[in-house]
């Protein structure tokens, strides 16, 4: 070891190094790990990261040092070695220190061709990226004459005679290397994989392991996984006569194939080193790692290992096996997977291993993917699944009327939107593949067609892929894998629930997202809409006709008919859930979404409704609100049309009541929507009260029920102590109160939302990751407010922010009592929530 400015120039790798992956690379760092397991890896030396910035800046090391410590047959490749592998880094030089005496020995010692190609192989590579001189002079095969042609072609772009000196050659090739690292391309390339500004460069120079020459010779690598499922299987290549991944005269499996030779037939001690290898990378670095390594005359030397690329499911498997084999603790298992990764586990996937035509991308709004034809309508799509047709169904952008649709269809792709638009919302909750925003696309009524970009044609009934993973639309059927629900999953969710503080319930509004919360192993429902529950065609019928009555009596009426269809509704609700919480909000939205506009649809209602169409329409266009998100709904309409939520109450009390009788007690959680004033709770909750005292009278049976809020709008933040005297819940709904405290459509924000990022007017979009600093001071304020009035009161998160990871860790850390979010977003959620726990403390009100 030598210094230089008092900067340490290079360092041996032995056991007892002081090598450190900050300053020496996690290659370097890895390297020494491998040589103090005692494993065959060439003679290295490590250069740290100042070392490297001094070069880059033109202070050379002492290369003749570094020459004179391998002593003779100088002979090395120079690798790179980041701080992290995901950066990157220049590419491997091989080679370094060939020259006209080393081709010599080297033709006596391995004979003239492999001599000729190690030769060739350095002056090609010191040509093109050290010299920098044109490619297409240097990119001839090895064969007779072309080690002459190169040594030829260099002297004269270089009008000097290739380098013979190895310290030169070294000098040349760090020099190079540090540069590379240094340019404004490698840096941005970096930078978007997630590299600071200032991430360093070690480099390393290793003793080269030629894989060439008499005997079994050749390079390869081993892992011990597969990639894509994590099961144990041995995979890779070996190539014989071989240097890195080059080109190579055979290419061998590693294990027996009835495709071709293998390593395990050619070479069964070699095969059995390396396997011996693995087995001991895998418990003492405990991890799965795939091996690179060179064979030269049978022996074996390792020249890396890097951890296995893996999927997501493979991820999740790997990790799970390591902890079961005790290799790792559950906790460093719970850690190990990102919980954004298990989104992939829940759906089928477009396997990355297939072909991919695709024609169209946009944003990825719900994971998952699916294959069907090409439907335009709701009718369309509910005709298509009646055939047992899968269908995809695509729309510029859904509304409630494309509910039905989107429950028959096996993906959505609409045109505009963002990740909180309507499809995107609804298409999460019911687990569906959905790509939004898709503008690549135009989309023609009249010919029922789609066009793609260039011109592509689709028409209804096309076959397409729907990739909402990466928000690819793909032409016809894909390739695909099939949800990896197993064993291995399932253990890691039960291993997330015993360290998981925070309660993690589900939005369900059917029966099949109730089995799909109870499947995940949800603490509950924390968000049932009801009015999903309308959309159906045989109650939006009698839905139309409350609308048009024109007293409070004829309302009663048209709701009896609605009402035993609500019972049975939260009846199957309640059984599924079997006495977990289940919290049913109020009817919410707007009157005027069940009604048809166009004139079609009046036509039909003024029939159904035996009146005029001109009444209608009048009725229609009474109804019609200048911004109705802020008009007559929510508990405006409990206040102005209490018949609905008497109605409501009714059959959730009923519903209880047989509920409890059949099984487990039942004790419902009724939540006031779009609340901004106590007053208005007073009101609905003197009402529910009449209801549960008559049902209790009824039926000879008591009950007890929570009432709640759904803090959505500012006041109701700000109001939150007064609020709270009167409810047993305050439940934060962050996608309405985002809307109102920026003044935003999450609907048409999408339109410049990633404008407004890019430039950093806003850090994240606000409808996808929650703003702490000022939603989220809402949040604390409204939380501090209430418990602060009532301290035994529950508060949560029930917006689709309650299943995102960051936004779990500020109600996490806040001390709120439970998320709730799409049923497939409860896993995620809930192993977001244990790496919390994990690592940070948890604090109270």
């Amino acid at each position: 070891m030598s210094k230089n400015a008092d900067v340490t120039e290079f360092v041996a790798l032995t056991p007892s190094a002081k090598v450190k992956a900050a300053r020496h690379g996690w290659r370097a760092k890895c390297l020494q790990r491998l040589i103090r397991l005692d494993m065959p890896v060439p003679e290295t030396l490590s250069l740290p990261v100042e070392t490297v910035r001094a070069i880059a800046a033109g202070v050379m090391p002492d290369t003749a040092a570094m020459v004179a410590h391998f002593g003779e047959d100088f002979l090395v490749s120079v690798r790179s070695s980041p701080g992290n592998p995901e950066w990157g880094g220049p590419g491997t030089v091989l080679n370094v220190g060939m020259n006209d005496a080393m081709h010599r020995k080297l033709a006596d010692s391995h004979g003239q061709e492999a001599a000729d190609a190690l030769y060739l192989r350095f002056v090609q590579s010191y040509a093109v990226h050290v010299a920098r001189l044109d490619p297409d002079m240097f990119d001839a095969g090895p064969g007779p004459g072309a080690l002459n042609e190169a040594l030829a072609a260099f002297e004269t772009e270089m009008e000097a005679p290739f380098p013979q000196d190895a310290a030169r050659q070294l000098a040349e090739v760090l020099r190079s290397m540090a540069r590379a690292w240094e340019g404004t391309t490698a840096r941005l390339l970096r930078e978007a994989k997630g590299a600071p500004p200032d991430a360093a460069l070690g480099l390393l120079v290793q003793r080269m392991a030629l894989g060439v020459g008499p005997g079994v010779c050749g390079s390869g690598t081993m892992q011990f996984v597969d990639s894509v499922t994590g099961m144990p299987r041995i995979m890779g290549r070996f190539r014989g006569q071989s240097q890195g991944r080059a080109a190579a005269q055979d290419t061998f499996f590693l294990t027996r194939d009835p495709r071709g030779g293998a390593l395990e037939e050619l070479a069964p001690a070699v095969f059995e080193e390396l396997r011996h290898y693995g087995a001991i990378c895998r418990k003492r670095l405990r991890e799965e790692m795939q091996i690179e390594f060179t064979v030269e005359g049978g022996r074996v030397a390792v020249i890396d290992a890097v951890r296995v690329a893996r999927s997501s499911r493979a991820a999740v498997k790997i990790a799970v096996a390591l902890a079961e084999d005790e290799v790792i603790s559950r906790e460093d298992a719970l850690l190990r997977v990102e919980p954004r990764a298990l989104s992939e586990l829940l759906h089928y996937q477009v396997d990355p291993r297939g072909p991919r035509d695709r024609f169209a991308i946009g944003i990825a709004a719900s994971p998952g993917a699916a294959v069907g034809r090409i439907v335009f309508s709701a009718t369309a799509a509910q005709a298509s699944a009646a055939r047992g047709e899968p269908c995809v169904l695509v729309r510029r952008e859904t509304g409630p009327e494309d509910i039905r649709g989107m429950h028959a269809a096996v993906a959505v792709l609409t045109e505009r939107g963002g990740m909180t638009s309507h499809a995107a919302v609804i298409a999460r909750g019911l687990g569906l593949p959905c790509i939004v925003g898709c503008s690549d696309v135009q989309i023609s009524w009249r010919d029922r067609s789609l066009r793609g970009p260039g011109g592509r044609m689709f028409h209804e009934g096309d076959q397409i892929t729907v990739d909402g993973t990466n928000g690819e639309v793909l032409v016809g059927a894909a390739e695909m894998l099939e949800p990896a629900l197993d064993d291995g999953f399932r253990t890691l969710l039960r291993w997330a629930e015993t360290v998981c503080d925070i309660g993690i319930r589900a939005n369900a509004d059917t029966p099949d997202d109730a089995r799909t919360a109870r499947m995940f192993d949800a603490d509950g429902i924390g968000l049932c809409r009801t009015e999903h529950m309308f959309f159906d065609e045989d109650r939006l019928t009698v839905m139309r006709e409350m609308i048009f009555a024109d007293t409070a009596n004829d309302r009663r009426v048209a709701l009896e008919r609605l009402l035993p269809m609500q019972k049975a509704d939260f009846s199957a609700l309640f059984d599924i859930m079997a006495g977990q919480p289940v919290c049913i909000r109020l009817f919410d939205p707007p009157l005027h979404e069940f009604l048809p506009h166009d004139r079609e649809g009046l036509r039909d209602l003024a029939e159904a409704l035996g009146r005029p169409l001109s009444e209608v329409t009048r009725r229609v266009e009474a109804l019609s609100e200048f911004n109705p998100m802020l008009g007559m709904r929510g508990v405006r309409l409990g206040v102005t049309v209490p018949e609905i939520y008497d109605m409501q109450a009714r059959a959730i009390f009923e519903a209880t009541v047989e509920a409890s009788r059949r099984g487990a007690p039942v004790v419902p959680e009724v939540m006031i929507p779009l609340v901004s004033a106590a007053r208005e709770v007073e009101i609905v909750k003197t009402r529910i009260d009449a209801v549960a005292a008559a049902v209790r009278t009824e039926m000879k049976a008591d009950f007890a029920y929570r009432l709640g809020v759904m803090v959505e709008t500012p006041r109701a933040a700000l109001r939150a102590g007064e609020i709270a005297e009167h409810a047993h819940f305050l439940s934060f709904g962050t996608n309405d109160l985002t809307q109102m405290t920026y003044g935003l459509s999450r609907d048409d924000a999408g339109r410049f939302m990633s404008a407004y990022v890019n430039q950093h007017v806003y850090a994240e979009d606000p409808f996808h990751i929650l703003d702490v600093e000022g939603v989220g001071e809402l949040l604390l304020m409204g939380a501090s407010r209430g418990k602060a009035a009532r301290s035994d009161v529950t508060i949560s998160v029930c917006g689709e922010h309650g299943g995102n990871p960051e936004s779990i860790a500020f109600c996490r850390a806040a001390g709120f009592d439970y998320v709730s979010c799409s049923p497939f977003r409860v896993p995620v959620a809930r192993l977001a929530a244990a790496h919390f726990a994990l690592l940070a403390p948890r604090n109270r009100f």
